[in-house]
């Protein structure tokens, strides 16, 4: 059996040992950019192999790109190669972030054509708080094979978000929390506030108290009021800068609601043009 959205710790732990299954560790710090490989060489779950966001899961920054723009997928897919990449593994993506990291490499996967990756529900804090294996060994890794298959219709361009703009039949859901959606403070961008027509999902809105998923029905109760009688292809998930928004489409995913996209670029990207429109305050602003 292949899992493909989120997995449990018991579940993880069974596997430890199986060779088909591949684990990556994809802790990270916005703050602390060493933090991620610092915090895996003292303690990992075993066999985990470490993915770097910036270094790994991102391309070069440019004037008018966002703070995370997509790498080239052939130096992405040889990474993970070099990591023990497969076509035919499980793969495992765990951080200590509520998965807003890890969520990058999941739908990065997804984006190369593998559908058999899943989040670690809880991830590594929940891991330890259940006192399960935890190493300081580096795992012995062979390169593997993996065949790229990319499917790009799972990102959209700054281009098809300016046409949103005008088109009421496609919703922009934005993972950022409450303030910085509405413009009252941003320590990371420039610019303060959200896209013209926005709707604000905070990404722990899909988490319980605990750290972990809402069950798919609660998940898609709540999808649903969101986006009313709009598809689900016809929404696309922003964020900062195309990491946290990744969280929104994985809780569309449980919730069985397919086909949305994510705009990579996101606010950091789109607020490059000073001729895009800004909007703040709570309530999405008008489009056009």
């Amino acid at each position: 059996m292949k899992y493909s959205t989120i997995i449990t710790p018991e579940l993880l732990q069974a596997n430890l040992d199986n060779p088909d299954w591949i684990v990556f560790d994809c802790r990270y710090s916005l703050a602390d950019p060493a933090y991620g490989a610092n915090a895996w060489d003292e303690e990992h779950i075993p066999g985990s192999r470490f993915v770097d966001l910036e270094q790994d899961l991102a391309g070069k920054v440019t004037d008018s790109s966002g703070r995370h723009p997509l790498p080239s997928p052939a130096e992405l897919a040889d990474t993970l190669v070099r990591l023990g990449l497969k076509n035919d593994a499980q793969v495992i993506i765990y951080d200590d972030a509520f998965g807003s990291m890890a969520v990058r490499l999941w739908w990065s996967l997804r984006w190369l054509g593998m559908q058999s990756v899943a989040l670690l529900d809880g991830g590594f804090p929940r891991w330890k708080r259940e006192n399960r294996p935890l190493t300081d060994e580096k795992p012995l890794v062979e390169p593997g094979h993996f065949v790229a298959r990319l499917h790009d219709d799972l990102w959209v361009a700054c281009e098809r978000v300016e046409n949103c703009l005008s088109d009421a039949g496609h919703i922009l859901i934005d993972a950022r929390p409450e303030d910085r959606f509405a413009g009252e403070r941003d320590p990371l961008d420039a610019v303060k506030g959200h896209i013209p027509g926005s709707l604000n999902r905070p990404f722990e809105d899909n988490l319980d108290i605990a750290g972990n998923f809402l069950g798919a029905e609660q998940l898609r109760e709540e999808f649903v009021q969101l986006l009313g009688d709009t598809p689900p292809d016809h929404v696309i998930h922003t964020c900062g800068s195309g990491v946290t928004c990744c969280h929104n489409m994985l809780a569309m995913e449980i919730a069985g609601l397919h086909g949305s996209r994510t705009y990579i670029g996101s606010w950091s990207e789109w607020i490059t043009n000073p001729q895009h429109p800004v909007a703040t305050g709570d309530e999405p602003g008008p489009a056009g």
